[in-house]
């Protein structure tokens, strides 16, 4: 617990609106989005760049750790405060007044604080959108701090691809404000700095501003499902729907039956899709998309896709089993429930990885094999964004088989995975989600040590004071 002298001082700069004593105020900023729980010693609610300023330089010269958070999204404790009740809060979800629309220019400026739907819903009248889409809703400052990437990566790329500019504020006795805010495309004047900032989970420095990409908001989408002849037959696939459609694919996205299922049972709303209700043992959702109306004459998006896939269909070594178009929402629907729907299915040990493209599969494949001789009562519950090389590789533990689940069966299962992911497949221990407390001794282990030294130097340089819960060093 911290002394009641700094919670009256916080309290003079943000007033009593911009400050959380109490524990039942302070649970939501405390609790995580997936078995994550701390505890807080306040929240601090600061609602422009000025008053995270005045909060960060006082906390950094007391000697008071700061934890930055956005929207609590966040599935790896990058954001929420460890169980010692000493680390104070700073939370963003005040920091959303801002909101400068370009459209000339097509970029945002933003605060921090503001959140994806908030942002698009705003932006859609313009025939805007900023493109990374999520089945989460987080806020813009989380986003840039992960450099998320979404459903979408393979046509608009990620967070970082979309970074313009920011403002941040340094973990220093001044608190200083470092302004990169620009809504430049190209300037190359020197370092980069803005990408200092961008994915590295908020230890250099808070992000309270930013200039943000935009694009065209899709006024024509066609999706499919598309069911592979087999594992290996993804890849073949994939290249062919490139070869045929190009820049008009803008998702490929796999997704397993018992992630399927899952999602199916959780929702009964969903309809399932798949003939006489059998879920294929892998699906693909498709998308393909144009960024202008309809024209007279113009040859429909449906019969675009549909053309591409019966030229596969009828090529040598054809990779489907089978496939058809459909509504998009309903098939979208299906794929943002199954995070959901498999967070229900039992205890669940989480991981998101990445690999070359290739691999996915090659990974997938090899784990259904050897998981049951490692771990019973153990199954995969998996999807992610094959186009990209990054998978939602989840673990659901079947607790009325192994027993009483404790934290020892989930250390081994992560460091097995893990294990097999990096030094195995080459392949990343975190794809999109970040380096938090869950994270950090797999940084610790798999990161060259002169990128950790690096690291430390540019923490120090920026940010020496008690910023956050990664150790970069």
């Amino acid at each position: 617990m911290i002394n009641e002298r700094h919670k009256a001082a916080l309290a003079e700069i943000l007033g009593d609106q911009g400050v959380v004593r109490d524990p039942a105020g302070m649970a939501p900023y405390e609790n995580g989005a997936r078995y994550d729980r701390g505890r807080a010693a306040l929240v601090l609610r600061p609602c422009d760049t000025a008053a995270i300023s005045a909060c960060v330089a006082y906390c950094v010269r007391e000697g008071l750790s700061l934890v930055a958070q956005s929207g609590n999204t966040g599935l790896v404790s990058g954001s929420t405060p460890d169980g010692s009740g000493e680390q104070v809060v700073l939370s963003l979800d005040r920091m959303t007044p801002i909101f400068d629309l370009d459209v000339d220019n097509r970029s945002l400026h933003v605060d921090a604080g503001a959140r994806l739907s908030d942002i698009n819903a705003r932006l859609e009248p313009h025939g805007l959108l900023f493109p990374v889409d999520l089945g989460a809703d987080p806020r813009i400052g989380g986003m840039l701090a992960t450099n998320t990437g979404g459903s979408r990566f393979l046509r608009y790329g990620d967070v970082r691809n979309n970074t313009l500019g920011v403002k941040v504020v340094l973990a220093d006795e001044a608190g200083s404000v470092v302004d990169l805010l620009s809504g430049l495309r190209k300037n190359n004047t020197g370092v980069d700095w803005k990408q200092l900032f961008v994915g590295t989970s908020g230890a250099f420095g808070i992000v309270t501003e930013c200039v943000l990409n935009l694009e065209r908001l899709p006024r024509q989408v066609s999706t499919a499902y598309l069911v592979p002849r087999n594992g290996g037959a993804v890849m073949l696939l994939l290249r062919m729907m490139e070869e045929r459609l190009g820049s008009y694919l803008s998702a490929f996205e796999g997704m397993s039956a018992n992630a399927i299922g899952a999602a199916l049972a959780h929702v009964p709303s969903l309809r399932n899709p798949f003939r006489n209700r059998d879920i294929p043992d892998y699906v693909i959702l498709a998308e393909i998309s144009r960024s202008w109306t309809p024209r007279d004459g113009e040859q429909r998006l449906d019969a675009v896709l549909e053309a591409a896939l019966t030229e596969i269909w009828e090529a040598d070594g054809m990779p489907l089993a089978d496939a058809f178009v459909g509504p998009a929402h309903e098939m979208w629907a299906l794929r943002h429930t199954l995070s959901e729907g498999v967070r229900h299915a039992g205890r669940l040990v989480a991981f998101d990885l990445s690999f070359r493209r290739a691999d996915v599969l090659a990974f997938r494949d090899w784990m259904k094999l050897e998981l049951p001789g490692h771990f019973a009562g153990v199954s995969i519950f998996d999807f992610g964004h094959v186009g990209d090389g990054g998978v939602h590789f989840n673990l659901v533990i079947d607790e009325a088989r192994t027993g009483l689940v404790d934290d020892r069966l989930e250390q081994q299962l992560r460091d097995w995975v893990y294990s097999v992911a990096v030094e195995r497949f080459g392949g990343s221990f975190s794809a999109e989600h970040g380096i938090g407390r869950k994270n950090q001794a797999y940084y610790d282990l798999y990161t060259q040590q002169k990128s950790k030294d690096l690291a430390a130097g540019l923490k120090r340089l920026t940010s020496p004071g008690r910023l956050g819960s990664v150790c970069f060093g």
